[in-house]
């Protein structure tokens, strides 16, 4: 597939976008772009949430990383399955009966300003750098098989993404998302099927006889149970995948903000729970086409592509895909698949993005309607240029698979908010407000300092993901020793 059609093709479905954007933002209120009226059908939310869940990152990292870890990640995603279920009966009903915007008003009404600020400040860090990880890898592969051919610049590219995202969020904000995401979810698994079908047709397979075949085996290790310093051991990852929900979705503004959009709490929680199986069963196809690239790769001597002088297994489907003479329905299908999966969570951030600033630090709610949207949109711009700078310096200093990079930032920024709201949930304690960031700064220092603690000193320990429930954790001790004598009114 050459340079000029992939152009098409990226122009024909932004164009697609776009139109479903000036069909729903019409309105261009802060209503809509925060909370789509509350009138989203939770079928239609439940469905595009799984694109906005697995982005660009699933669908080249996912598939890349079975060489290193076979099917081990799928430990993590179980755990995942039970996340969304506290998800849904512990957290939403909580964020539906204040009725919130930013589901970090909860922690001013709970604790105070400085605890507010502080949730939304980890927040705030979580998702840039959550954000920047998916479109980086969308970007660099736009990059190696488009725009290194066209003469462009990385950086060029880098912009004119967020840029068409810009365009098609700018009026409708979560409305037009809630309908996007739908579209590109159907586009990304779509594409996962297709992929798989057209490379075992390729390699003379049914699906039944890949499945049963002997070279699946070599990558279909799942569960680690050998030794519990196993940095992948079954129920570090098992609990570790838990936490990680709770937090990078219950915890988490981009993928509430499309919970709250639902008309009811039941709706919203039939949303949850669908969508939680339908993210399984889709993330093991992933799983399973990794394997069978990898299957493919082996036997047609194709090595992993370099990026800057390094193998990069991030880039081996776009390698195969777009430059291993399997066809052009397999290339069309494999971009329409990327693009989908990277802008259903890189459009959605960008908008909680902005709905976090403006309401968190902003207060946007206590100014008059004209100002409100003012500030809105001169902070959607502001939220643009962000992502992109910080895009640009993740080419230069990311060298590690990005899924692995993405849940270890995770353990680090989201441990704060995971040991506030248990704090606030589980006990009836108020706390001195003003130094709630000073214990969750120290959280996150000791995180860092215990994840880089050599193996060899805990006696061949391996930590992995468990560091996202320890910083919760810590932070939760840290808020006890800090708490007031007297007690909260609400039981929570």
């Amino acid at each position: 597939m050459s340079a000029t059609q992939i152009l098409l093709l990226i122009g024909a479905y932004f164009l697609v976008l776009i139109l479903i954007s000036f069909i729903t933002g019409k309105n261009d209120s802060n209503a809509d772009f925060f909370k789509a009226g509350k009138q989203s059908p939770w079928f239609v939310v439940a469905f595009g949430m799984v694109g906005a869940s697995l982005s660009g990152v699933t669908f080249i990292s996912v598939p890349g990383w079975v060489e290193d870890s076979q099917f081990t990640y799928m430990q993590v995603v179980l755990g995942y399955l039970v996340g969304y279920f506290v998800v849904a009966f512990v957290l939403l009903p909580l964020y539906y009966r204040l009725n919130l915007t930013s589901i970090y008003e909860y922690l001013l009404e709970r604790f105070g300003t400085v605890s507010h600020k502080t949730g939304a400040f980890f927040f705030f860090i979580s998702r840039v750098l959550g954000a920047a990880f998916r479109l980086y890898l969308v970007a660099i592969v736009l990059q190696q098989f488009v725009f290194d051919d066209l003469g462009i610049r990385f950086e060029f590219t880098v912009v004119i993404s967020i840029l068409l995202i810009w365009i098609y969020t700018n009026k409708g904000g979560i409305k037009t998302i809630v309908w996007t995401d739908t579209l590109q979810t159907l586009f990304m698994i779509v594409a996962v099927v297709l992929s798989i079908v057209f490379i075992n047709q390729e390699l003379g397979w049914s699906f039944g006889e890949f499945l049963a075949s002997d070279e699946l085996k070599d990558y279909n290790g799942f569960l680690v149970t050998e030794s519990f310093l196993d940095r992948s051991y079954f129920i570090k990852s098992f609990v570790g995948g838990m936490f990680v929900t709770i937090c990078m979705t219950g915890l988490d503004q981009d993928m509430m903000q499309k919970n709250l959009t639902c008309k009811s709490l039941k709706d919203a929680q039939k949303n949850m729970v669908s969508f939680s199986f339908v993210l399984v069963g889709v993330t093991f196809l992933f799983m399973l086409l990794g394997a069978l690239l990898f299957i493919y790769a082996k036997r047609n001597g194709i090595g992993i592509p370099l990026m800057d002088g390094t193998p990069k297994t991030d880039l081996l489907f776009p390698e195969i895909a777009l430059n291993s003479g399997l066809g052009l329905a397999l290339s069309i299908t494999f971009m329409l698949g990327l693009i989908a999966a990277a802008y259903s969570s890189a459009d959605s951030a960008l908008t909680s993005l902005t709905t976090s600033f403006c309401v968190d630090f902003l207060n946007v709610q206590q100014k008059d309607d004209a100002e409100q949207k003012k500030i809105r949109k001169r902070t959607h711009v502001g939220m643009s240029l962000m992502l992109i700078l910080v895009i640009i310096a993740f080419k230069y200093i990311l060298s590690s698979n990005v899924i692995d990079s993405l849940l270890t930032v995770a353990g680090y920024t989201y441990g704060p908010l995971l040991g506030l709201f248990a704090f606030g949930i589980l006990t009836r304690h108020k706390i001195h407000d003003g130094y709630v960031w000073v214990v969750a700064l120290l959280s996150v220092c000791v995180i860092v300092l215990i994840a880089n603690i050599p193996s060899s000193y805990l006696g061949g320990y391996q930590v992995g993901y468990e560091l996202l429930p320890l910083n919760g954790l810590l932070t939760f001790f840290g808020l006890w020793l800090i708490k007031k004598k007297e007690k909260f009114n609400t039981v929570q």
